[in-house]
């Protein structure tokens, strides 16, 4: 049998506490939180905005988010709907100008069961990705490898953000 190894980050847990709260008012929401403090806002329109993940899976993960506290796609009107699709598309353009990504994963878990940490406030992930960007520290240590930090993400993405 063999025996996992843990990594304690134990600095993580009033995040994830705070995560997975099921809090349908929105003043406890982790994102209204960090929209509200303007924590890692790359770019902040009438109704959407692109934040940094706070915990990437890859260097320059990004959340588009509604600036409303909205937890399901269809409750989104028609003009927060535009702007969030694009919103994406400016990420996307941004990821590609700042990284230079081989590809670009888009994707949003729309409920618990479906994996979303946040199921009250919708969010739609944008990863940049590279041939072979997997390695052993994921699948052997259950940890990632980030090459970069959080500001330097923050500015570079600022900086490729399309006018």
């Amino acid at each position: 049998m063999t025996r996992l190894e843990r990594l304690w980050a134990g600095w993580r847990s009033d995040y994830v506490s705070a995560a997975t709260s099921d809090d349908e008012r929105g003043d406890g929401c982790v994102v209204c939180r960090v929209l509200g403090a303007d924590s890692y806002v790359v770019r902040r329109g009438a109704r959407c905005a692109a934040v940094l993940n706070a915990y990437p899976y890859a260097t320059g993960h990004l959340l588009v988010v509604p600036e409303r506290h909205v937890g399901e796609l269809e409750e989104m009107d028609a003009d927060e709907g535009a702007e969030l699709w694009a919103m994406v598309g400016a990420a996307v353009r941004a990821l590609k100008v700042a990284y230079g990504p081989h590809g670009i994963n888009l994707g949003a878990n729309l409920g618990r069961a479906a994996g979303a940490g946040v199921p009250g406030h919708l969010h739609l992930h944008a990863l940049p990705r590279w041939a072979g960007d997997t390695n052993f520290m994921t699948a052997v240590a259950e940890a990632r490898v980030l090459p970069e930090s959080l500001p330097t993400t923050y500015e570079k993405l600022r900086s490729a953000w399309p006018a």
